[in-house]
């Protein structure tokens, strides 16, 4: 079984997240964004799995500081290189548990994921 969570360190969802799976006694790798490092490859592989538009976090501030042209200009490939160049913009955390790609965090949705009670 492996895990990563992808994500940015500071991030409050983050640390709710690591909070959870370090009280459910469950193992799993941290990647941050800014510190690891965040490639297109890697960018590329994510949004095969989860889709752009899941994967653009509009309720952060370095979505909502994009140009109206930005925003309205916005498809797969403009996406990604934003992305790549605004990690912040990812919404998080971004979880791989055993091939299965996640978004976001809420208890009872990792409950499911790693069918805990």
């Amino acid at each position: 079984m492996s895990t990563i969570a992808y994500g940015i360190k500071n991030c409050d969802t983050i640390k709710k997240m690591k909070k959870w799976l370090e009280a459910e006694s469950i193992e799993y790798r941290f990647h941050d964004y800014r510190t690891d490092g965040l490639d297109r490859d890697m960018l590329v592989q994510f949004e095969q799995q989860l889709g752009w538009e899941a994967m653009v976090n509009k309720r952060g501030t370095t979505y909502r500081q994009l140009s109206d042209e930005q925003k309205a200009g916005l498809n797969q490939e403009t996406a990604i290189a934003l992305m790549l160049e605004h990690p912040a913009m990812i919404k998080r955390p971004l979880l791989v548990h055993n091939d299965s790609y996640h978004l976001g965090f809420k208890p009872a949705q990792y409950q499911e994921i790693f069918q805990t009670n």
